[in-house]
């Protein structure tokens, strides 16, 4: 899965009486366009904001924090390193909003660093004091008692010393490779014969817990420990000094398709040069550190005073994920299980979901709707299926032990023909897609990599069965990933269907991701990068063109400015425009004679927002919809391969219109975006909270009230 100002007793405030807002940094006031990163910042800090909400359970608020600092890992990992590389390169082009990459980094940084304060304020000031009046006390060494001591000096030469290796910098040891977001020690060591002082590095292995125990309720950092057992690491020096560190490093190493005769091994030559070769881009440290060792690690890890960032609290709160887990219920919301449809059941225990598709196409809506009764049943169903001729599906995020995997190999060993189109260049998935790759390849399933220069993105699952009437064919079409876990997080869409013209344009699709084909017209899907452009740009226009024009789309991200020049030209024309958009927005609505028509709001909390429908219309004339996996951002539109798919059962477009109302309804979670670029939170005057009004939906439809 963004602000709070530093105001006295905000802890005690209810998120309605909070109001911040976020000021962007502008190219100038009259710019049609906000800038992408700065808008993902803008994000970032609402879920940030999530950590701040003192109405939310105490280890939500902690969850929230670790989200927030793994997003900002991933942030400086790509887009900011990117940048870099191009201020490095001396490229001076601006981008839309009137940018350069030399000012977005100095804008980033002015940013980033206001948010730290926030981070450092809510981590101390609140979640701490909270957390320890909870039962979960963080303490340091020098709060532990003689015996504390003893048991953890036990555990440290018992569990953590046998996997530390101290690396030494002096002129026969060079300073050591500090590998992307691991925890270090830096220490400084002295040697009392000599008096000459080294310097050293030890890193925390990821393997070891950020935390350990002591007992019930008192926990002490990892770092901590080994800190307090240096001497054991340095036997006969003098400990003079050590601080906790950590680098980030760039990782948007892409590979040269063009030059790779074996993409499997282009990918894998790409992962080595990520672990190994890629360039630092930021530096984390405590304010304990001194000058010397400050100074020591920007020498040698090349990098200006301005990519240095000093925390007054915990250096890697992702690390807070090991108390996200602990088993306290108390501290977290109420668990959700999810629904399975009446359509989705039946009297036995393996409901015929060809049949239910056969009388009618079925919307499922994650994690509201099970996605184990749901897609992984229906790619089981296909498995086990003698009549199932194939099944061809694409992939790509999923998890190792998805039974949807398991489902495909099952197939395979059976005879049936299947095919996985695995998307190799998912970025932070290539390693775990490579290892199930080759497991598929070893049960006879026919594995793809895609197409040359595109990214696979569609999710997309074609069925073939022969039947009494001749060869059917049955779909999947979904907004998110083909991924178990993910979907008890994610809120995303999908249409099962055994509509003809779908199941064609799945075989057009299939065979052009896994043969050769310029397949250039679909009968029913919109496809990136051949017709969803064009087709999205004509709806829009269209509506501008009608009396009762109306635009609601909700997507993730909006970044594409042909896109956004198009809602501007609905907009001056009266079309009523409402954008739901979780992340990236670089549109400015309510501007006077440019966006007067288009309000823009974002729902950020415990689901996080995934999917993207697509509707044009109105009452009068009747709604065009669409589900799909693409957001209207250039790389999507023009760079990977995107799948959206019609809805047009009156039923289903139902549901897809009570999530949208739920959703332009809320005043709970959601925030709106001014013409100035600035995010307020939406004041709470209903109570309407997208997840709970869409969780309560969800049972009474389960029970059979809807």
């Amino acid at each position: 899965m963004e602000p709070h100002p530093d105001l006295p007793g905000a802890d005690e405030l209810r998120p309605n009486e909070m109001t911040p807002s976020l000021t962007p940094v502008l190219a100038e006031p009259g710019s049609r366009y906000l800038n992408r990163e700065l808008s993902w910042l803008d994000f970032n800090a609402r879920v940030l904001a999530l950590a701040e909400d003192a109405s939310l359970p105490l280890l939500e608020r902690v969850k929230f924090l670790a989200i927030y600092s793994q997003n900002l890992d991933e942030f400086f990992q790509v887009r900011v390193s990117g940048l870099l590389e191009q201020v490095d390169a001396g490229v001076g082009a601006s981008t839309p909003e009137g940018l350069t990459p030399g000012e977005q980094v100095e804008a980033i940084d002015a940013r980033v660093r206001g948010l730290l304060a926030r981070v450092d304020r809510v981590y101390l000031d609140e979640l701490v004091p909270q957390l320890d009046k909870a039962g979960i006390r963080i303490l340091t060494w020098t709060q532990l008692d003689d015996d504390d001591r003893a048991l953890m000096s036990s555990r440290f030469h018992e569990q953590i010393f046998p996997v530390l290796t101290p690396l030494s910098v002096d002129p026969a040891h060079p300073f050591p490779y500090v590998s992307s977001l691991s925890l270090n020690l830096a220490a400084v060591v002295r040697d009392p014969m000599t008096g000459v002082r080294r310097f050293a590095r030890v890193k925390v292995p990821p393997l070891l817990p950020r935390f350990h125990q002591i007992d019930d309720e008192r926990f002490i950092p990892v770092g901590d420990v080994i800190a307090a057992h240096l001497d054991v690491l340095f036997p006969g020096m003098e400990i003079v000094t050590h601080h906790l560190f950590r680098v980030t490093r760039d990782a948007d190493v892409e590979v040269e398709e063009d030059e790779a005769e074996d993409l499997l091994a282009a990918i894998e030559d790409v992962l080595q040069r990520r672990r190994r070769g890629a360039s630092p881009v930021r530096l984390e440290i405590d304010t304990t550190m001194t000058p010397e060792v400050h100074a020591l690690l920007m020498r040698e890890l090349d990098l200006a005073e301005s990519e240095v960032y000093v925390t007054e609290g915990m250096v890697d709160l992702s690390g807070l994920w090991s108390l996200v887990a602990l088993d306290r219920p108390d501290l977290k919301e109420e668990p959700w299980t999810p629904i399975t449809q009446s359509r989705l059941t039946a009297l036995d225990e393996a409901p015929d979901l060809f049949r239910t598709l056969r009388s009618g196409d079925v919307l499922v809506h994650h994690p509201y709707d099970s996605f184990a009764t749901s897609v992984e049943a229906f790619v089981g169903q296909a498995a086990r299926d003698p009549a199932v001729l194939a099944i061809k599906q694409s992939l790509y995020r999923t998890s190792a032990d998805s039974p949807i995997i398991r489902s495909l190999i099952r197939a395979a060993e059976g005879g049936k023909q299947v095919v996985a189109l695995v998307e190799l260049k998912a970025r932070f998935d290539e390693q775990a897609n490579i290892t199930w790759a080759r497991a598929l390849e070893q049960a006879g399933v026919h594995v793809v990599y895609g197409v040359v220069g595109l990214k696979t993105h569609a999710k997309t699952c074609l069925v073939v069965r022969r039947e009494a009437e001749g060869i059917r064919r049955y779909a999947h079409i979904g907004t998110g990933n083909y991924n178990p876990s993910t979907a008890r997080l994610y809120e995303d869409l999908g249409l099962l269907t055994a509509d003809h013209s779908i199941g064609a344009d799945l075989t057009d699709l299939f065979n052009l991701l896994t043969g050769y084909s310029r397949q250039r017209e679909y009968r029913r899907l919109l496809v990136a990068p051949v017709t969803l452009r064009q087709r999205i740009h004509e709806l829009i226009l269209r509506e501008a063109g009608q009396r009762d024009g109306t635009i609601t789309l909700k997507m993730n991200s909006l970044v594409d400015p042909d896109m956004i020049d198009a809602l501007y030209q609905a907009s001056q024309a009266g079309t009523r425009i409402d954008l739901i958009v979780r992340g990236i927005c670089c549109l400015r609505p309510g501007v006077p004679g440019l966006s007067d028509d288009i309000r823009v709001r974002s729902i950020v909390g415990r689901f996080l927002e995934h999917s993207r429908i697509f509707r044009f219309g109105s009452h009068e004339r009747g709604h065009d919809y669409y589900i799909g996996s693409a957001d209207l951002m250039p790389r999507n539109l023009d760079r990977r391969v995107e799948a959206l798919t019609p809805v047009s059962d009156p039923h289903l477009t139902a549901r897809l219109d009570e999530i949208l109302e739920v959703n332009l309804s809320d005043d709970v979670l959601a925030w709106e975006l001014g013409p100035e670029g600035a995010w307020s939170k939406i004041p709470t005057e209903r109570g309407v909270n997208t997840h709970h009004r869409l969780m309560e939906i969800a049972g009474e439809r389960s029970r059979g009230e809807r």
